[in-house]
This record gives C-alpha cells, sequence and structure tokens, in this order.
C-alpha cells in the first residue's frame, strides 16, 4: 500500500538491544531495530518521522543518537531529560538532531509534571524544542490545562487516550496544543469520530504516526489504521495530517 502524500511518521519507537533498558513495571520490550522499521514500513510512504524514547530507556540517550544517524536528516528524536540536564547537553543533542522533550505521565521514566513549566521553558528558550506529553486527558483539569496550553510549544500522545477527555482534549487544541494521531489499538475512543473532531478545530493540529511497534498495545499498528484517516479527512486536510503539521511542528518546514 502506497500513501498519495508523503508521511511523517511523528511517533515510532527503536528497541536496539545493543543499548540499555530499563524494566518498568515489570515490563520489558523486545527488539524493534531501525533494520526492523525500515522494513517495517515498506509501501507506506514514510519519509521522515519522530523517533520517541520510552519509558524502559529511562534517560539513556545513545540509542536515539544512533538510531537518528542511520535513519537521516528527515528524522528527529524526542526524548526525555533529568531535570539537572546541563545546557551543554541540550545544545549537543540538539545537534544529534532530537527536537523535543517528552514527559511520560502515562508510565513513568521520565522528568515528572512537577518540571513541566520549568523544563519545557527551558528547552524551548534554549534551542527551540516543543514538549510531548503521554497522558491520559481524563486527568487534565483546568489548572493542569492552563500549564499545557500556557507553553510555548506542546503536543499530546494518542489522542490523550480516552473519549472521556475528548473535551479536555480540545480545549488545548482550541489553544495551540497538537495532537498524535497515534495508537489506534491501544486507546479507549473511536478514532475516526476523535480526529473530525480535532480537525474541525485547529486543521493544523493533527499529526498522523505508527506508534510501532506498539509496546504494550492491545492490538499494535496496522496498514489499516493510514486507510481509517483517509477515510475520514478531505484530500487538503490529508496533505496536512499525514505531511506539513508534523514536517512543520519538528522540522520546521511543510514539503519541498
Amino acid at each position: 500500500m502506497t500513501s498519495p502524500t508523503p508521511v511523517f511518521d511523528s511517533h515510532l519507537h527503536i528497541i536496539d538491544p545493543k543499548h540499555p533498558l530499563t524494566e518498568n513495571h515489570g515490563y520489558l520490550p523486545d527488539p524493534f531495530t531501525v533494520e526492523d522499521y525500515l522494513l517495517r514500513i515498506g509501501g507506506l510512504g514514510i519519509a521522515g518521522g519522530a523517533v520517541v524514547s520510552g519509558s524502559f530507556q529511562g534517560f539513556d540517550q545513545c540509542f536515539l543518537v544512533d538510531a537518528l544517524s542511520t535513519l537521516g536528516p528527515d528524522f528527529v528524536g524526542v526524548t526525555q531529560l533529568p531535570a539537572d540536564t546541563s545546557d551543554d547537553r541540550i545544545l549537543e543533542l540538539d545537534r544529534d538532531g532530537v527536537k523535543a522533550l517528552r514527559f511520560n505521565v502515562a508510565r513513568g521514566g521520565s522528568s515528572a509534571l512537577d518540571d513541566l513549566d520549568h523544563m519545557a521553558r527551558r528547552v524551548h528558550d534554549l534551542v527551540g524544542w516543543h514538549s510531548e506529553l503521554y497522558i491520559d486527558a481524563r486527568s487534565i483539569d483546568a489548572d493542569l490545562g492552563d500549564r499545557i496550553a500556557g507553553l510555548p510549544a506542546a503536543s499530546i500522545d494518542h489522542f490523550g487516550m480516552h473519549s472521556d477527555g475528548l473535551p479536555a482534549l480540545l480545549r488545548l487544541v482550541e489553544r495551540g496544543v497538537k495532537v498524535k494521531a497515534t495508537g489506534f489499538g491501544r486507546v479507549e475512543l473511536d478514532p475516526a469520530t476523535t480526529m473530525r473532531a480535532i480537525v474541525d478545530v485547529d486543521p493544523s493540529a493533527l499529526m498522523v504516526g505508527t506508534d510501532l511497534p506498539s509496546t504494550r498495545a492491545p492490538r499494535p499498528f496496522e496498514d489499516t489504521d493510514f486507510e481509517v484517516i483517509r477515510a475520514t479527512l478531505s484530500p487538503e486536510e490529508l496533505t496536512a495530517v499525514f505531511w506539513d503539521n508534523a514536517a512543520e511542528f519538528y522540522l520546521g518546514r511543510t514539503r519541498d
């Protein structure tokens, strides 16, 4: 299956056994190397993407830098950092292709929400990174919503996870927060209904991704997930969701 437009995969994991893994709540993932990823996405039209640090990788950066050096300049990294990381280290990671900071609220392994404001603003001011939150949108109350929306740039993973969190999610979208259309097999919501609601609020907010290898998801990514997106959105919306929105967010540019 070939995509009609290039795809920026806004959420993928690389699990390379050459690099350290940390058991998270008793879980260690199977290997999923760069070579495994490239083989799996054949025919999907993926031309760039964001390699995201998982809870099981903690604050290790070696796997991420290694993966980005192989995948090339249209792939970037999303990392987890302790709050005491030095400016020099952040600058070094930026040169290596890291472009965002992740707060894994759902699984842990990252800096805590207590560090959200300080760290998010610090990396944005220093190197222009945005911040990404893996969080159940049902837990986003008015105070936390204001904090997230007040960040220089932010996104939410996997549609915010649950249909009951959609009102809170849409309030964030209204205020400029991006949302990843990812993890169709792990969320408790209807992806088509949720995508339509997000795009109706802000056509630039939604970014597609595979979530490969879909660690801990009841149902891993399937190629037909992309077909759900195509059946839900107009041709103009598809161009934005498959490439332009994420490429602008991560690379600072749309299609050449």
